[in-house]
């Protein structure tokens, strides 16, 4: 397997991140948030591995929403 760069290695830290903190929510809920934080990654899929400057602007913006919904005051997500 080819070696992954460092912003590949962030956006799967940042994958992770999100199935870890999905599984801290209400077990009937769970499977909204996985299906919301696929989306949104397939949804960016079509960007090129070059286009360095939109893969930061998403991490930071990743960063963020997961911090949003880790809040235990969010029970769901449509």
């Amino acid at each position: 397997m080819a070696r992954l760069s460092g912003l590949q290695r962030e956006v799967l830290s940042l994958y992770r991140k999100c199935l870890r903190e999905i599984r801290k929510k209400p077990v009937d809920t769970q499977q909204n948030f996985r299906i919301y934080a696929r989306n949104e990654f397939q949804r960016h899929m079509k960007i090129s591995k070059k286009d360095f400057n939109a893969i930061e602007y998403l991490l930071r913006k990743g960063h963020r929403q997961v911090e949003m919904y880790s809040s235990p005051g969010i029970r769901n997500i449509r």
